[in-house]
């Protein structure tokens, strides 16, 4: 759950025609943030967990133009370790690499020196 916000960049596209919550106007492509009226002006913004793929479209929005509230986060409790996530695949800030699965550890500094 997200902090109370007047106007979330996490869950607008950016230019949006209008400020509700017609799909054209949301920036999430599975519509997996729900947008409940607080007060005057202010929404809670909520990700729906079985919607969400882990794209991250909202947390760049929200990290580019809004207070960075909105951020991916691995659920340890249902992971696999299979490294084949959505959130592996696609985190938009490189947060989690993913190796190959007879391989599954970058050891201390090994990454610095094959980049070298």
């Amino acid at each position: 759950m997200c902090g109370y916000c007047k106007l979330c960049f996490g869950y607008f596209q950016p230019g949006a025609g209008k400020l509700d919550e017609g799909a054209e106007n949301q920036l999430c492509p599975t519509g997996a943030i729900d947008r409940t009226f607080v007060e005057d002006p202010y929404f809670q913004y909520e990700i729906k967990e079985d919607l969400c793929i882990g794209c991250g479209k909202c947390v760049k929005g929200c990290n580019s133009f809004g207070n960075g509230s909105l951020f991916l986060q691995v659920r340890h409790d249902i992971c696999l370790n299979c490294n084949e996530c959505a959130i592996a695949r696609t985190c938009p800030s490189e947060a989690f690499k993913r190796v190959p699965s007879n391989s599954p550890y970058i050891w201390n500094g090994e990454e610095t020196e094959k980049k070298a």
